[in-house]
């Protein structure tokens, strides 16, 4: 069993100076990031993954996540880029003070919107700065395999087309395998069912990839689905929470315990249980205070050891499997389950 002060330590913030600040458009900056030699083999990455920021503003501190438009193995630094967005906090930060040289404190990489082993097409939808974690994907997509890259790019108009000039150096390097049509709202309007069905065409077969507004994924998903695309082919990076939750009818069918133990900074406590509760909810109204931040399950500040019991977690982007094997649990997507009473210890960064 890996050592416990490992695990924390891996999952916590490390620090990466800024080498570059590139503006992409008149909104959007990508950030390369120099990563040490210390770090080097923890921050590798898949391409899609993300890394969460945590930034201190004012007297408040705040986490976001955000992807990589870098592919590993073909750009030669690790790259984020972020976009403002109204009312953003964060994004705004990032864009009005950030600067070269400065030093961001960042988790390592996490998610699962990365592309799949196989001979079938990618057909992506993105909007905005969904086109981020798609790129990386595109990238490596087209530079290890045959397979083509079908990408649908909507926008607001030409201006804020993020990777414009990017996107078309990779059309002429690899013509007859990416296309990429690139929708703007101020001539065409929003996106309907109507262009998704058309954009994919007879290539339901493919492997689908939608990032951008919630909105847009909505639209785009559901229009997959009554194409009969089967679920298990679409793949949908959401940031703003963990993905669909299950039902509450589910929850009351399943076989819950009676209690639950928490154990935080070496105090004891034991609540009782009410199904459908998570095990950060849980501490929460048994009067404790737990450390979490994002509940989306990208970031890992809740996460706690599993010392009895069994539990399920609705979404785990931040956990490898060999650390779930050995306890951990992301608290606030753990639902506990069976009749053996849960008992969770938190143990602090």
């Amino acid at each position: 069993m890996a050592d416990h002060n490992d695990v924390r330590w891996e999952h916590g913030y490390h620090p990466l100076r800024v080498r570059k600040i590139v503006r992409e458009t008149a909104d959007t900056s990508s950030y390369v990031l120099d990563v040490t030699e210390e770090l080097r083999e923890l921050f590798r990455y898949r391409p899609g993954q993300f890394c969460t920021f945590r930034v201190r503003i004012g007297d408040r501190e705040l986490l976001r996540s955000y992807s990589m438009s870098s592919a590993p193995g073909i750009d030669a630094d690790l790259t984020v880029t972020v976009k403002r967005v109204p009312e953003g906090t964060v994004s705004n930060w990032f864009n009005d003070t950030v600067s070269e040289g400065d030093v961001l404190e960042a988790t390592k990489p996490g998610g699962v919107f990365c592309p799949r082993e196989g001979d079938h097409p990618v057909v992506a939808f993105c909007g905005g700065s969904g086109i981020t974690p798609v790129l990386s994907i595109a990238k490596h997509v087209l530079a290890r395999t045959e397979r083509a890259v079908r990408l649908f790019y909507a926008n607001r108009d030409a201006g804020s087309v993020i990777f414009d000039e990017e996107l078309r150096r990779l059309g002429e390097r690899y013509p007859g395998r990416l296309r990429v049509v690139r929708h703007y709202d101020a001539e065409s309007g929003h996106p309907d069912k109507t262009a998704v069905t058309g954009f994919v065409g007879a290539e339901v077969n493919a492997e689908f990839y939608i990032c951008g507004p919630a909105p847009f994924m909505e639209l785009v998903e559901h229009s997959l689905l009554g194409l009969g695309i089967a679920p298990a082919r679409i793949l949908i990076e959401r940031f703003g929470d963990g993905g669909p939750a299950e039902d509450s009818a589910g929850d009351g069918q399943r076989e819950t315990p009676e209690s639950v133990t928490i154990i935080l900074n070496g105090k004891k406590q034991t609540v009782p249980y009410q199904p459908g509760d998570t095990v950060l909810e849980t501490a929460r109204r048994g009067g404790m205070q737990p450390p979490f931040s994002c509940e989306a399950g990208n970031c890992a500040t809740c996460m706690g050891l599993l010392r009895a019991g069994s539990a399920t977690m609705r979404a785990n982007n931040a956990l490898e499997p060999d650390e779930v094997a050995e306890g951990w649990i992301l608290t606030c997507q753990a639902l506990p389950e069976g009749p053996e009473p849960l008992t969770v210890e938190y143990e602090a960064f």
